[in-house]
């Protein structure tokens, strides 16, 4: 399961990566780590620090009425 997870945060941080550096360049699997860990720590940061009205707002949605 976190092979999963750790395979699809490399995945996007392929693409964003292959943007700005060749996918044949010497440095492309550092910079695409270092851009995987980057994207790990965004999404822990969102998930930490989530607005609690947020979530108010996102279960009023599903509410049967």
């Amino acid at each position: 399961m976190l092979g999963w997870v750790a395979r699809g945060l490399l995945i996007v941080a392929g693409f964003v990566v292959s943007w700005f550096v060749a996918k044949d360049a010497p440095q492309f699997g550092l910079v695409q780590m270092a851009a995987a860990i980057i994207l790990f720590v965004l999404v822990l940061w969102v998930l930490a620090f989530w607005p609690e009205r947020w979530t108010h707002l996102l279960s009023r949605l599903h509410k049967p009425r």
